[in-house]
């Protein structure tokens, strides 16, 4: 049997996600996105943002400029999703009618911003299927941000829905809807580690998409110049929240969140060990280095290492016949 029938008999298997979701919302920025993402490949994805990452006053050439980029012959690796207006916008709608009837079949997700609560979600997702299922075999996933005190109140029920895939922790809106209750330096590192709300937030989100096998991505970090900043937020994210991805707000930011979030060469070698020895003994449990393993550690190091096949890291042909 192949690992992912023994390993996960009585669960479904989580979803694995680029590990880096980069936001561009002006056309000089989604080209550059563009570019960058053929050149590297698909270790991160990109969103094209009409909420709040666009300028204000123009939205139908926007929406129908996204559009036209997305189903263009550049998005050849078709991982380039949507940040809707927020659902009581007049423009929520509009977005969904330019872009779906032209880039429908290589949308990768839609992203919908401060929702208040699962109802809402839902009412959301059926208005996206409605416009933009007619030309795809199955509707796009859904991408959640949770930045309102509701949506937060009803993470676990929005991971449970089969159409969302991601949960995003929009920390720079979360805050603001405290009024002044917690202070401005908890945007930013160390502060947003160390607040308790803030915290609380963070892992309430990361435990719910874990709960249901669904990807948690984490907030973005203010500071583009100082990229060790960013990879030590990502670390942080990653080792204390247990987050699988994070925004990027600027293209210098791609490359320190995927190297901080991809497995190491340590980690990889010793799950390629493990799981050979696992197979070679049906899966029950074994003696590694005076450590027992068993179905419960295979399924951390089988995840790790699609993980690392996600990230695009070289694996020896052992670990491929694995995945």
């Amino acid at each position: 049997m192949h690992p992912s029938q023994v390993l996960f008999q009585d669960q479904e298997q989580p979803t694995f996600l680029p590990v880096c979701d980069h936001y561009a919302g002006s056309e000089k920025l989604m080209l550059k996105s563009m570019a960058l993402q053929n050149a590297l490949g698909a270790v991160f994805d990109i969103t094209f943002d009409c909420e709040d990452g666009a300028a204000a006053g123009n939205e139908v050439a926007h929406a129908k400029l996204v559009g036209n980029l997305i189903a263009s012959e550049s998005n050849y690796l078709q991982r380039i999703g949507v940040r809707l207006h927020d659902v009581n916008s007049p423009y929520f709608e509009q977005d969904i009618d330019l872009i779906a009837p032209v880039a429908a079949e290589k949308i990768a997700y839609w992203v919908l911003p401060k929702v208040d609560g699962v109802e809402q979600v839902i009412k959301a997702i059926q208005k996206i299927n409605q416009y933009a299922t007619s030309s795809r075999q199955s509707p796009a996933p859904i991408h959640v941000l949770i930045e309102t005190h509701g949506a937060l109140a009803n993470a676990h029920q929005i991971a449970a829905l089969p159409q969302v895939e991601c949960l995003s922790f929009g920390i720079m809106d979360f805050i603001s809807s405290h009024y002044g209750a917690i202070p401005s330096s908890a945007m930013r590192s160390p502060g947003q580690f160390t607040h308790p709300l803030v915290m609380r937030a963070k892992l309430e989100i990361a435990a719910a998409c874990h709960r249901f096998g669904k990807v948690a991505s984490h907030n973005v970090t203010t500071e583009i110049k100082d990229t060790a900043i960013v990879a030590g937020d990502a670390n942080r994210a990653g080792i204390e929240c247990g987050y699988t991805r994070m925004w990027s707000i600027h293209p210098d930011q791609i490359k320190p969140i995927v190297k901080a979030l991809s497995p190491r060469t340590a980690e990889i070698n010793e799950a390629i060990t493990i799981l050979i020895e696992a197979q070679q003994n049906d899966w029950g449990p074994i003696q590694i280095n005076g450590r027992l393993h068993d179905r419960a550690s295979y399924r951390y190091y089988w995840t790790l290492l699609k993980k690392a096949q996600r990230c695009q890291l070289a694996l020896p042909d052992s670990a491929l016949i694995l995945l």
